[in-house]
């Protein structure tokens, strides 16, 4: 790895960091996987655990000896540049407030893309699992992955209208944990009836989230008692498909007070998460 200072903001070097949009990094290297960027020195970190291949890197100066200091000695073994600038050249940079670079801590690393597994293997060997059907929010996505690491899910699954999980937002705000939760997308064609039945399959009770006539309690006793489940929330606002609640074994929902009817997706995931996680 080299360490090349950058004293110029418009380097073409540094384009990568700062100029190029989500799609564009995704189509990098086409017809080749492309890249993302992972921001933070944890984040990082966990990408690297995860196996994915770093391209670039670039920190403020003052975090050579300081929090970049680890994310240099996990690269050292990289023939990569590793960028610095001060942090008025970063400042110029577009996007790039004083805000932003205490969201990155000062740290950003390009990471190239892995190829996804199929659901099958994902699931194999999981117990509880979520389904997100058409969350398109990055935020929420993120969120959910944050839930689903920390409250004991096994793997996340996706269809194909969901936000990318590799998306800067999501992964800043999963905070690195759509690098250690499995997942993987279904293809758009399988979704709902196929993929359902892939779940099934496996062993997997399949309940939808969504407030219905006949919805049961997201602790009730006789969901709780089974081996393996897989739980589906929909997209922001208008919820699942009917399609899909049709498809799944069961409906649950979330007992709510004072007339509020419903929570935001990655709210609801995380109550959810939890109850069904506790009782193993």
């Amino acid at each position: 790895m080299t360490i090349i200072p950058v004293k110029e903001w418009m380097t073409p070097a540094l384009e990568i960091f700062h100029t190029l949009s989500e799609p564009q990094l995704l189509h990098y290297y086409e017809p080749d996987l492309g890249l993302f960027m992972a921001e933070s020195p944890n984040v990082i970190l966990r990408a690297l655990a995860a196996g994915y291949e770093p391209v670039s890197v670039l920190m403020e100066e003052r975090h050579v000896n300081g929090r970049g200091a680890e994310v240099l000695e996990q690269l050292a073994g990289w023939d990569i540049p590793a960028y610095t600038a001060d942090p008025a050249v970063m400042n110029r940079m577009e996007g790039f407030s004083q805000e932003k670079l205490s969201l990155t801590r000062g740290v950003l690393c390009a990471m190239r893309r892995k190829s996804l597994p199929a659901p099958e293997y994902v699931i194999a060997g999981a117990k509880r699992v979520a389904v997100l059907e058409e969350v398109v929010n990055p935020t929420n996505v993120g969120a959910i992955f944050r839930s689903a690491a920390a409250l004991g899910m096994d793997a996340v699954l996706l269809t194909a209208g969901c936000s990318d999980p590799l998306y800067r937002r999501a992964i800043r705000v999963s905070m690195g944990t759509v690098f250690q939760i499995p997942w993987a997308f279904f293809p758009a064609e399988s979704w709902p009836k196929e993929g359902i039945r892939t779940l099934e399959k496996e062993g997997f009770h399949t309940v939808a989230m969504a407030l219905t006539d006949d919805s049961i309690a997201i602790d009730d006793e006789n969901l709780l008692r089974k081996e393996k489940i897989a739980i589906v929330l929909g997209t922001e606002g208008d919820g699942l498909r009917e399609e899909t609640i049709s498809a799944c074994s069961d409906t649950v929902k979330i007992p709510m007070y004072h007339g509020v009817d419903s929570l935001n997706v990655a709210a609801a995931s995380a109550v959810a998460f939890w109850a069904i996680r506790r009782v193993q």
